[in-house]
């Protein structure tokens, strides 16, 4: 049963409590920033953590008895110091309920973590409990429709949607948590055919912050309908923890897939980019194009090759190889790719693996734009010599491009959370580094990216993806949102005025 607690009782305590954005993708900014009441959250007793622990139906875990770094582990390293008192290891709706009610009665700090992929570490903190809904990954088909918990991860949710020959739009990192994927949009190559993840997105459960568990779809009306137009959309960790999601597929056709790549040895890599560019924003409509290309900034000193941009260009389409090399014509006029690795019509399922990303840990920043036609050709042009200049890492850096449009945009901007609804491309500066890089080389490199990244901004709709989460952002709110950002604020004071969830980039 879901716990319900009396308003009047909470607004007594007005205890503010730092929670995160429930797995929205990779990597960030510095350290967390916390709020003055959450640094003195006292620690509940032993008789309250036991309390816990008996009426949930999963683990609680202390730090005081357990290594919590085996269970909250992020993908960005950045934050791997940032661990919580204790972790609630729930299996259900009603757990989730009562843990919430736990962190309330006691004042006590809550995170919550499906995957741990939060860009910015806002599904880690140091300090108070993590609810961690790792083992609430079930899921069933129904009527061409998948139900799954709020935990799945998405080699999981794939492997069940390939034995019924099935598909949504999905990413490509096999670990990354469907419910940040969903919650913050959902982007992949589909998406120009089909629509984001969001779109397909035909209800949620979610446990919000007077402990009622709520289903939400289209048919329902007053808070819960716009808690469903928020969850499409409106970012992981704003208003409550979603436990499980429905979602519309869609049968998994063969594709030709292919991943490109022009080397360090090609002689004008500015100019097969631009071609690249504009062949992509031309292709028919019914080839269902989906592509990435990246930039990859030259690493200096390492020989004469390495001054050299290299591209790689990833992607699916329905039809031929032939259809491909026609598309890719004026490119391949100026250069042709030096390795190729193309597989024409294949079963979907099969060819997918081929383009998965393992989503390693690692040290990261990612900054995005979001930018209409014709503008990816103008802003590449007006900045590549920025990959030229940079600092290097023992890693990487690149200029990374994800096709958008198409039924992507065939919503109107306001239909659902996700307000970027006339645009191209996201354009976005990454940049990765390790262990052994300096903290002056790294201060280096996050100034290049900077300098990178304010030049892109010239040419963008003024937006940002809000699963690249970006603490560097100062205007972040506008640039997630939009002009959906009020009715989202709206909502947020309706369902959570105590801000019961909230981290540093909470509506």
């Amino acid at each position: 049963m879901a716990i319900t607690l009396r308003r009047d009782a909470v607004s007594r305590r007005r205890f503010l409590v730092g929670a995160s954005a429930v797995a929205v993708g990779a990597g960030l900014a510095g350290p967390t920033l916390l709020r003055p009441a959450l640094a003195l959250a006292r620690q509940p007793s032993d008789a309250a953590w036991r309390h816990l622990a008996d009426k949930i139906s999963g683990p609680v875990l202390r730090a005081s008895s357990f290594d919590l770094a085996q269970i909250a582990s992020p993908n960005n390293l950045r934050y791997a110091a940032d661990l919580p008192d204790g972790i609630a290891l729930c299996r259900s709706a009603e757990d989730v309920a009562f843990a919430i009610a736990w962190c309330r009665e006691n004042s006590f700090p809550l995170v919550v973590q499906c995957a741990g992929h939060s860009y910015a570490g806002f599904s880690m903190r140091k300090g108070g409990l993590m609810i961690n809904l790792l083992l609430m990954r079930s899921a069933s088909l129904s009527n061409g429709s998948v139900t799954v918990a709020g935990g799945m991860r998405n080699q999981d949710l794939y492997a069940i949607l390939e034995r019924n020959n099935l598909a949504i739009t999905h990413g490509r990192c096999p670990t990354v948590g469907a419910a940040g994927y969903l919650l913050g949009g959902g982007i992949g190559f589909n998406m120009r055919a089909h629509g984001l993840a969001c779109d397909q997105l035909t209800a949620s459960e979610i446990v919000t912050a007077d402990g009622k568990i709520r289903s939400l779809g289209p048919q329902a009306g007053g808070i819960d309908g716009d808690l469903y137009w928020a969850s499409r959309g409106g970012g992981g960790g704003n208003f409550g923890v979603n436990t499980s999601f429905t979602l519309a597929t869609f049968a998994a056709e063969p594709l030709t897939v292919f991943e490109l790549t022009w080397t360090a040895a090609t002689r004008a890599p500015d100019k097969v980019a631009l071609a690249l560019i504009e062949a992509l924003e031309a292709a028919p409509i019914e080839l269902d194009l989906g592509t990435r290309m990246s930039l990859g900034a030259p690493h200096p000193g390492h020989g004469e090759r390495s001054h050299h941009v290299t591209i790689s260009l990833i992607g699916q389409l329905r039809g031929s190889r032939q259809r491909l090399d026609d598309l890719l014509a004026p490119a391949y006029r100026i250069e042709k790719p030096q390795q190729s690795m193309i597989w024409g019509e294949a079963p979907y399922w099969s060819v997918q693996k081929l383009l998965e990303e393992p989503g390693t840990p690692l040290y990261f920043q990612e900054r995005s734009v979001f930018v209409g036609p014709g503008k990816a050709r103008e802003a590449t042009a007006a900045t590549f010599h920025h990959l030229l200049e940079w600092p290097g890492t023992s890693v990487s850096a690149d200029l990374r491009f994800f096709q958008t449009g198409g039924a992507m945009n065939s919503k109107p901007s306001d239909a659902t959370a996700f307000v970027h609804r006339k645009t191209e491309w996201i354009m976005d500066v990454g940049l990765n580094w390790g262990a052994t890089d300096s903290a002056l080389l790294v201060a280096k490199n996050r100034a290049w990216q900077d300098r990178f990244y304010a030049e892109l901004r010239k040419f963008s709709t003024g937006g940002a993806y809000q699963n690249f989460i970006d603490p560097s952002l100062t205007d972040w709110a506008h640039a997630y949102y939009g002009d959906n950002l009020k009715r989202l604020e709206d909502i947020k004071k309706k369902i959570d005025p105590d801000r019961v969830f909230d981290f540093p980039q909470a509506i």
